[in-house]
């Protein structure tokens, strides 16, 4: 299968999670600046170096399955990462990889400061880790 690049897109950071070489375990890998005008190459960057064979974008769908203006906003992120990569980029669902990754934090006895800094990545991991399941 091949390594696979998880992006969960915020506001003010992306979190990157990746998977290992055979596409089985997910890790966090770092925080991205929402904001930075360089993103895409950076993310181009991180393609190559990392050998990533493919893309997923965590894809905040509402409750009911329905897209909301989040959502529409993960999947224009997803298009502007396959032009900058040149791969297809898939949307997966996302919905409550933040809580997961807070209640994980929190029972691992992350502190707040280090919560925050890491949630973004870590909510990353666990969506990737729920489509690599998915995919066995």
């Amino acid at each position: 299968m091949g390594r696979v690049l998880a992006l969960d897109p915020g506001s003010v950071r992306i979190g990157v999670a990746v998977s290992d070489p055979l596409g089985i375990i997910a890790q966090p890998h770092s925080s991205l600046e929402a904001g930075d005008p360089e993103i895409m190459s950076g993310i181009a960057s991180l393609v190559v170096s990392l050998d990533v064979d493919r893309i997923v974008v965590g894809w905040p769908l509402s409750l009911d399955g329905t897209e909301n203006a989040s959502a529409v906003l993960a999947r224009e992120f997803a298009d502007r990462v396959g032009e900058a990569t040149g791969m297809e980029v898939e949307l997966v669902d996302e919905r409550f990889s933040t809580v997961v990754a807070e209640r994980a934090m929190i029972e691992a006895g992350a502190r707040r400061s280090e919560r925050k800094e890491a949630r973004d990545r870590v909510a990353a991991a666990v969506f990737l880790q729920a489509y690599l399941d998915g995919l066995r």
